[in-house]
């Protein structure tokens, strides 16, 4: 398979009275059906590097190119439609809307990208079924535990069936019983083929899902391993 992702020498600059470089001219290529892990200290770039991959942030220098298109290239609608098409993301804390079922909030995706409601009710309660969430689709957020609205922030990810789905710290407020069960969950996602990138600090989620770890200090690439070969490739 080729390379989903490639960013060249992309940096990202921020100027909060003094500037600081968030990202310092990162060159790496991402392979399609392979899942990565981007690991380092906080403040190391990789929420950054994560938003920039997904479209979420612009960057200062450099170009990133995903699924064949170079979001530089593209307006802020433009954008909107690409991310809403050919990415998935799952956070940290969920960003359910409350006020809306599990079930309804798997659906707004597809609903925004011109499913109709039939179509995205179906496809909606195949993937809670698919999550061992289907008897939970009438629930609100609120009567639901972390675990299991991790899964319908999942669901809500991989419902317009993205390319790339991209996760920042999808364990980080879970238990250990539910980041185990949610790690489960990655651990399918990869072996079935879903090209990832995993944000995390965890180095069990990071060894148990990726078959290769990027390592990030103060916004550069110092380490890229090739799990499966156990050796070092270049960042390309």
């Amino acid at each position: 398979m080729g390379k989903l992702v490639e960013l060249t020498a992309v940096s990202k600059v921020y100027n909060g009275g003094q500037e600081h470089a968030a990202l310092d001219s990162v060159s790496i290529g991402l392979q399609a059906g392979k899942a990565t892990a981007v690991m380092g200290p906080s403040g190391s770039g990789k929420s950054t590097l994560l938003n920039l991959i997904g479209g979420l942030d612009r960057p200062s220098h450099g170009r990133v190119v995903v699924d064949g298109t170079d979001l530089g290239r593209l307006s802020e609608a433009s954008l909107a439609r690409f991310r809403r098409a050919r990415v998935g993301i799952v956070f940290q804390f969920f960003n359910l809307l409350n006020n809306l079922t599990a079930l309804e909030n798997v659906m707004i995706p597809a609903q925004l990208a011109g499913a109709s409601a039939g179509d995205a009710r179906r496809r909606a309660a195949d993937l809670l079924e698919r999550l061992e969430m289907g008897g939970h689709g009438h629930q609100y957020p609120a009567r639901l535990s972390g675990g299991q609205r991790q899964r319908i922030a999942i669901a809500r990810a991989l419902i317009n069936n993205p390319p790339l789905l991209l996760a920042d710290e999808p364990t980080g407020a879970l238990d250990s019983h539910a980041g185990d069960q949610v790690m489960g969950i990655f651990g399918d996602l990869s072996r079935s083929g879903q090209t990832i990138v995993l944000v995390t600090h965890d180095e069990r989620l990071a060894r148990a899902n990726a078959s290769r770890v990027i390592r990030l200090i103060d916004g550069a690439v110092v380490s890229d391993r090739d799990e499966t070969a156990r050796g070092t490739v270049a960042a390309q």
